[in-house]
């Protein structure tokens, strides 16, 4: 069973809910290793002296902020630990706001809390309170010596934890040139909007996650599979992807462009909400089709 990244106590107001935080994120990574390319031994890294060459043991290693081109301040563990809050114990809820009033560049790594035995009630009465209000609530946790901001917010039966980042850990997006004039003044017409929101309507899907796949990672085991079978080199796959045609900048025709996405689209739809939905809404668009052809057939 998987071990607890953290123990203690969900904290807000005057309740404490004593709970563990499980990962809630599987690696799914191939891991390559470093090999000699003239007989495939497998490359060890050392902690060496810059100066000396000298391999250097881990007792003999410190940690300094360099704030000056060679200049270094030193840094003990008490030092560190003095920079950390008291409370390690606890994830202590400082505000309850609303769900969406956060932007999604916030949010970081999530963990599922669990509770504690004889911790049931608690749990499931934050779980509900959030549920029904639509809020979410901001706290702080300490993990190892680093204190973390995070979210608590209900999913399903269960309550997640979401790390998130600070402000200060995000770039402004006026720092890049982003188009801030009116739609206007970048000739877009009401027919191009209106296609657009045609297509986007047609391409519309309820989220299903289990049909999003790391395709990188399959085509690269294939390719370690294939590897392995023949013990020899791999041929490189001959299938290489066109470089649209289309792209999109300022002198592209839009109004092509959507209708032919929108004609596509139509052929071959998004995947929809499910199979029943899809099978409904296939029939309503294809008979008024079919049923004439057929009777041009037989006449």
């Amino acid at each position: 069973m998987a071990r607890p990244v953290w123990s203690g106590t969900l904290s807000f107001g005057l309740l404490n809910i004593p709970v563990s935080l499980m990962s809630g994120e599987k690696r799914t990574d191939i891991q390559f290793r470093m090999l000699d390319a003239r007989d495939n031994s497998p490359i060890r890294y050392e902690r060496v002296n810059a100066e000396t060459g000298e391999e250097v043991a881990w007792k003999d290693i410190v940690k300094a902020f360099e704030y000056d081109k060679g200049s270094y301040v030193v840094l003990e563990p008490e030092d560190i630990k003095s920079a950390a809050p008291e409370s390690h114990d606890a994830i202590e809820v400082e505000a309850f706001v609303d769900a969406g009033a956060i932007g999604p560049q916030y949010f970081e790594k999530p963990y599922v809390l669990v509770p504690a035995k004889k911790a049931e009630k608690g749990y499931v009465l934050l779980r509900e309170a959030l549920s029904s209000t639509g809020k979410i609530g901001i706290a702080r946790v300490v993990i190892r010596t680093r204190e973390h901001l995070c979210a608590v917010l209900p999913q399903g039966d269960a309550l997640l934890l979401l790390m998130m980042r600070y402000p200060q850990e995000l770039v402004e997006v006026e720092e890049y040139n982003i188009p801030e004039r009116p739609p206007s003044e970048y000739r877009i017409t009401a027919k191009e909007k209106e296609f657009s929101e045609q297509l986007i309507d047609a391409m519309s899907s309820e989220w299903s996650p289990d049909q999003y796949k790391d395709e990188f990672r399959s085509r690269l085991h294939a390719v370690i599979e294939k590897r392995m079978k023949s013990k020899g080199v791999v041929a490189k796959p001959d299938e290489t992807e066109d470089v649209a045609e289309n792209a999109a900048t300022n002198v592209v025709d839009f109004m092509s462009l959507l209708q032919q996405s929108i004609d596509r689209n139509k052929r071959t739809p998004a995947r929809k909400k499910s199979a029943a939905k899809k099978t409904t809404k296939a029939a309503k668009k294809t008979k008024p089709r079919k049923a004439p052809a057929r009777k041009r057939k037989s006449a």
